[in-house]
């Protein structure tokens, strides 16, 4: 009997590279890795996506990264996640200067964090067309900001109907709710895709007719400014008031607890933001959240808000409390 040994190529029995069919939302892309990107990156990970961000320096890219890893050890202390998950889920996360790395993407979000109106509608149109140079023209763009239509940040776009925009909620980064706009250019082809997305990071869509301040921000800073005026009245305390709105009405976080989460300055452009789209006074920041914001006492972010905070971010006493 030979002893000869048989090789048979197995190029023949397996998969081409040209026959596995690449799945919608195997890579996104985020422009800006602050407290929005990062849950948005945290989140995509977890449901098996593969993340590229891309930051302006490599300390904001290394800050994402150790930002990311206390939220997901968070998890595992309270039996929410283990170690290897952990570790799978920070291995699909990329950090980058280079818009290049975006190559490849099925969806990219612009997630910055820019300081006035008109600065940031520039900044963002400026964005929008570097990652259209990299990526292909089925990609969807989208933005998350708030009060900034998407119409008029896709208006200068070669492929404009690939253009939307997208909330995801920083307040409560568990909220599975996601406010999911159309632009006068969006395709319906692509307000799909977007709702696959939603709903493949286990979301629900709440579809949104496009309007600065959409329905979640227009609601709450109106309620927080109802809640300063309350307090420069004296009718009542910081804390009374957070506490009303959570054992009364069921909110997780009162409105001076929401507003020093999400950053009280961001919070004020928000308001100049919609105050100058309607002109109606309801809209207009309060004085007390001005002066906070002049004081650059911005909430959790400086250790300083309607709250005062620890170096690890829990609430110790109220603005107006003494020690």
């Amino acid at each position: 009997m030979s002893s000869e040994l048989i090789y048979e190529p197995i190029e023949e029995f397996g998969l081409s590279k040209k026959d596995v069919k690449r799945t919608l939302f195997s890579k996104i892309g985020i422009v800006g890795c602050g407290l929005v990107g990062q849950n948005i990156a945290r989140v995509a990970s977890f449901y098996g996506i593969e993340v590229v961000f891309i930051e302006v320096s490599e300390e904001k890219i290394r800050e994402a990264y150790r930002n990311i890893g206390k939220i997901l050890d968070d998890r595992i202390e309270h039996w929410g996640l283990t170690e290897s998950e952990k570790r799978a889920i920070l291995a699909r996360i990329k950090g980058t200067l280079d818009y290049k790395d975006l190559a490849g993407c099925d969806f990219v979000i612009e997630a910055i964090r820019a300081v006035d109106r008109g600065g940031k509608i520039k900044e963002r149109k400026r964005i929008f067309h570097d990652i259209e140079k990299v990526v292909d023209p089925e990609c969807i763009i989208a933005t998350n900001s708030t009060t900034i239509v998407v119409t008029e940040l896709s208006s200068e776009l070669e492929h404009k109907d690939r253009c939307i925009s997208i909330h995801f909620f920083v307040s409560s980064p568990e909220a599975r709710i996601i406010e999911v706009v159309k632009g006068l250019y969006t395709s319906e082809e692509s307000y799909d895709k977007v709702c696959k997305f939603v709903k493949l990071i286990n979301r629900k869509i709440v579809p949104v007719e496009e309007s600065a301040g959409l329905v979640s921000v227009r609601l709450f800073v109106v309620l927080l400014n109802e809640a300063c005026g309350i307090l420069m009245e004296g009718v009542s305390t910081i804390e009374d008031v957070d506490q009303t709105l959570r054992i009364g009405y069921g909110m997780r976080l009162g409105p001076f607890e929401i507003a020093d989460k999400m950053g009280l300055d961001k919070i004020v452009r928000w308001m100049e933001n919609i105050h100058s789209e309607f002109g109606d006074i309801r809209y207009k920041p309060s004085q007390y959240i001005k002066r906070l914001v002049r004081a650059k006492q911005l909430g959790l972010e400086t250790g300083k808000g309607f709250y005062r905070y620890d170096e690890n971010g829990n609430k110790l006493l109220s603005h107006g409390e003494k020690c």
